[in-house]
């Protein structure tokens, strides 16, 4: 039989080894390229239930995809034994290595056991949790092709491994402290410690307001105090942070709900294997330091998920120190991780204080993931797939051919996918820099060698000027493959689709808003209601243009949006509004120029600009520092109202916004509080999307409503929206296990490619 699936890495073989020997069988397993290959003989039934145990009672981390089976002649050898792994080939890979995952109850008990030889060994993990994916250099998973194989085996962790009976027994990440990595502080000026006394000296540190380059899973972090003002305003000064919130990582659940309110699913998903970054509400005595996430509603928190990061918190019986650490990427702004030893001494100098590292090679760079559990029991919404995601495939609706999908220009992650499956790269990044192009080669060249796919196509995104997109087409001229560009939003609602398991057979009325996409008559668009299918769409409805002043610079500058919004809605500027004020007047005579104009102008229908010209409208926020944070901090202003019964805006027309400006005008001028206008507006544009959508289904017949986009990141208009259209019998599609935003974009953009192709094909038939 061959099992194909998550089934390496994850104590397949040992489970196999176990069940056989229970049942009376002989025979072998081994790995191969293609999953797990296994033969048995023995009595009929034991056979029987071989076969129905493979399937149904695999080990914790498996994921059991499908089980080939074929008779085969008995060979009479008593016994069962695991042989080496064989690799059939690159055309046979469809296996798949799990991600990383945190640490086992029972490892976490061997580590804080004095009498266990394991007691604080920064490294512990078996068969049941540790890294994976990160440590994987190829196929089949064995440790010959980790980077753990730099470490050999001592006598009592190879007895372990080779033991069917233990825990360990052919868990690739195993080591100790006689045989496994070494932990190594480094601090300017002084002399290195390693082992205990680099740990002993890191918590030190840390507890005096350092700021600390720690060596994870997929990388550095760089870390200190969450509670001391003092060293989180300098990380954020030295990282050039601007006013981005940080994450937070907390000793354990009860440190987590002081911080936040915290709800059981929050709860489930915190301490699962996963361990992402959880967006939670926080509470009003947060115990945070002013820097750590100012102007946001949300803090970014996640529990211990390597037996290193349970030890910098310390346990039972070391001094005390910080319960809640910043943990932020180990870059410079806009930078990706560093993953490199050297390269983290150069890169972060000048950030951090010391360096707390060790000796296990990152392979494959990946930061950590970042979800959202939805108040209304919509589940969770994953807002970056990285770190306890990767490399999970994604199934799909339909066959794909071997194709490449390169992603957006911002939240960067490629897709790679044949036949049924879709496998995410780990988040790259903004494509600003050549790093960051760099990074996504060297992602790219990871996923073709961890599925063995060989792509015979490239998607990218319309925008002529996206560094990916020119990455596609240098790489389609130079390897003499096919590049199929995809319109943004059609790519955003077809990445719900796929998630969704929607064959693409008939129509979903598509609301796509986000900041910026390329749109077919070169403007940029966003706010859209599209009727779509993998094979098209018909832009149904939209938000009428308006000038944006200055491309980027009038996405830095929210006040500029807003004039442009009330210039185009016919409404004038008057001194008083907020957004007038926030502008000098030689700013003001000039963008009154600019806009008569239009130089410099590009017209935008984008709900994300929207959302920002009404934060500056209300004077909550003029001038931006980290993307989005105009629309955060009026999400967070509603947030205050929301319980209240505001009532809501009116658009006209569907979506016109003209009618709701001038109501905030007024509603400013009688002096309404900014958090029920902010609540108006979040309503308004909900029952704005319900009457498009109701439009569209009386015209279409489509009763499918697909939420996608950024904007959809927006707990409170995403909760709003999905009531009023279940209410009015829409099926309601929201992201889940893949983005909303531009991080989920290359998976819409791989199976539209892939279904044009399959039609031109079929048409030439």
């Amino acid at each position: 039989m061959i099992v194909r699936g998550t089934v390496q890495g994850v104590g397949f073989r040992p489970f196999v080894h176990r069940l056989a020997t229970e049942l009376g069988l002989a025979g072998h397993v081994r790995n191969g390229a293609a999953g797990v290959v296994a033969e048995v003989e023995g009595v009929p039934e034991a056979v029987a239930e071989f076969c129905r145990a493979l399937a149904e009672r695999p080990p914790p981390l498996a994921d059991v995809r499908e089980v080939a089976y074929e008779t085969v002649a008995a060979v009479g050898v008593p016994g069962f034994v695991i042989r080496a792994s064989e690799d059939e080939g690159d055309g046979a890979r469809r296996t798949l290595i799990p991600p990383d995952t945190a640490p086992c109850e029972d490892c976490l008990r061997e580590l804080a056991d004095p009498a266990d030889r394991r007691h604080r060994h920064p490294f512990i993990a078996c068969t049941h949790c540790g890294p994976r994916f990160t440590l994987s250099t190829g196929l089949p998973y064995d440790r010959a092709t980790t980077t753990m194989a730099a470490f050999p085996l001592c006598p009592e962790c190879a007895a372990e491994y080779a033991d069917p009976a233990d825990r360990r027994f052919h868990a690739q990440p195993v080591a100790c402290h006689a045989c496994g990595p070494r932990l190594r502080l480094t601090v300017p000026g002084g002399r290195p410690r390693e082992g205990e006394a680099a740990l002993a000296g890191a918590r030190r540190l840390l507890a005096r307001g350092a700021v600390l380059a720690v060596k994870g899973l997929g990388g550095y972090h760089l870390a200190c105090d969450a509670g001391d003002e003092r060293a989180v305003a300098a990380l954020r000064r030295r990282k050039e942070r601007g006013g981005k919130p940080f994450a937070v990582m907390c000793a354990d659940l009860a440190d987590a709900e002081r911080l936040a309110h915290v709800s059981a699913g929050e709860r489930e998903v915190l301490t699962g294997r996963r361990r992402p970054i959880v967006l939670l509400r926080r509470t009003a005595a947060a115990g945070l330091a002013a820097s750590v996430c100012p102007g946001s509603p949300d803090v970014g928190v996640m529990l211990p998920y390597t037996p290193l990061h349970r030890l910098l918190f310390g346990l039972p019986g070391d001094p005390p120190g910080p319960r809640v650490l910043v943990m932020t990427s180990g870059n410079r702004s806009g930078e990706p991780i560093v993953t490199d030893d050297a390269e983290a001494l150069e890169r972060l100098a000048g950030i951090a204080d010391a360096w707390l590292r060790h000796d296990r090679v990152v392979e494959a760079p990946c930061d950590d993931s970042v979800v959202r559990v939805r108040p209304d029991g919509g589940g969770e919404v994953v807002l970056r797939r990285s770190r306890g995601h990767v490399p999970e495939p994604v199934a799909l609706p339909v066959p794909v051919a071997p194709a490449l999908a390169v992603g957006g220009d911002l939240k960067n992650a490629l897709c790679l996918g044949a036949e049924d499956g879709a496998w995410f790269s780990p988040h790259v990044g903004d494509m600003g820099d050549l790093a960051t192009v760099r990074a996504f080669e060297r992602a790219a060249g990871r996923l073709r060698a961890l599925t063995g796919i060989d792509h015979e196509l490239l998607a990218a995104d319309r925008h002529p000027g996206y560094h990916s997109a020119r990455w596609a087409r240098r790489a389609a001229r130079s390897d003499g493959l096919e590049l199929r560009p995809v319109q943004h939003h059609h790519a955003h609602l077809a990445s719900l689709m796929a998630e969704h398991g929607l064959d693409g057979s008939a129509p979903v009325v598509g609301v796509a808003f986000d900041g910026t996409g390329y749109g077919d008559d070169g403007a940029i668009w966003g706010g859209e209601v599209l009727i779509a299918d993998y094979g098209g769409y018909r832009r149904f409805a939209h938000l009428p243009y308006a000038h944006l002043p200055g491309g980027d610079a009038g996405v830095a500058n929210p006040c500029r949006g807003a004039l442009a919004r009330l210039t185009a809605a016919g409404l004038p500027w008057e001194p008083g509004l907020p957004c007038v004020a926030a502008c000098t007047d030689e700013e003001l005579r000039l963008l009154g120029r600019q806009l008569a104009r239009g130089t410099a102008c590009v017209p935008t229908s984008s709900m994300g600009r929207l959302f920002d010209a009404v934060s500056s409208l209300t004077g909550v926020c003029h001038r931006t520092r980290y993307e989005a944070q105009a629309a955060i901090e009026l999400e967070a202003a509603a947030l205050a109202a929301w319980p209240e019964r505001t009532g809501a805006y009116a658009f006209a027309g569907g979506l016109d916004p003209g009618p709701v400006l001038a109501a905030i005008v007024a509603d400013l001028r009688h002096g309404a509080p900014v958090p029920v206008i902010a609540a108006r507006f979040h309503r308004g544009v909900a029952r704005a999307v319900l009457e498009v959508c109701r439009s569209a289904r009386r015209e279409t017949g489509a009763g499918v409503a697909a939420l996608s986009g950024g904007v959809f990141a927006n707990v409170l208009l995403d909760t709003e929206c999905a009531a009023l259209l279940a209410a009015d019998g829409f099926t309601v599609l929201r992201h889940r296990r893949v983005p909303p935003g531009d991080g989920g974009l290359a998976l819409g953009q791989l199976v539209v490619a892939a279904h044009r192709g399959r039609a031109q094909r079929q048409g030439g038939r």
